[in-house]
């Protein structure tokens, strides 16, 4: 059985990892690497053309899909290894967090998946760009700030754990 110190290295690694590789797809992608590529492909379709806002569309499409299993993996790992560290409370509270990325991208995906291009004039083309920027604008804020709180209870136990290992030898 993996101890909590080893647990603890393993999801801040993780976040570490994932802020300097960023992969579009992949087996291992977790909540912060499919938000770069979601982030990166977002800003792209929000500066394009009529003639490219079909395939920016498909793109962001296949990128949410990836943000949600990557988000689906990495909440599933730490609400089965997290709790003992973390407690019943504080369980809930990242529980709660996770469920309420997950409604929000949730809304998102339905969004942009439920969003016809084809056929819209300009001014029609832009509304829509706008309700789509305006239900994305917030994913990449509440993804980043569930990781920052996340992190900061990670390395704070982390420290403590080492000291007391330390003490110890």
């Amino acid at each position: 059985m993996v101890d909590n110190l080893t647990i603890i290295r393993k999801v801040i690694e993780e976040h570490r990892i994932i802020r300097t590789h960023v992969k579009l797809v992949g087996d291992s992608m977790n909540d912060l690497e499919a938000f770069f590529s979601l982030q990166k492909v977002y800003a792209g379709w929000t500066q394009s053309s009529k003639e490219g806002m079909i395939e920016k569309q498909e793109k962001l499409q296949q990128t949410m899909g990836s943000l949600m299993e990557g988000l689906k993996n990495h909440f599933g790992f730490e609400e089965k290894t997290l709790p003992s560290l973390f407690g019943k409370l504080l369980m809930q509270a990242l529980i709660f967090e996770h469920r309420e990325i997950m409604n929000k991208l949730s809304e998102a995906k339905s969004m942009v998946f439920n969003t016809r291009l084809e056929g819209l004039d300009q001014k029609e083309l832009l509304a829509k760009k706008w309700d789509i920027q305006q239900v994305m604008g917030s994913l990449p804020q509440m993804i980043e700030g569930h990781a920052s709180k996340e992190e900061t209870i990670l390395n704070m136990m982390k420290k403590a754990m080492e000291n007391k290992e330390q003490s110890k030898g």
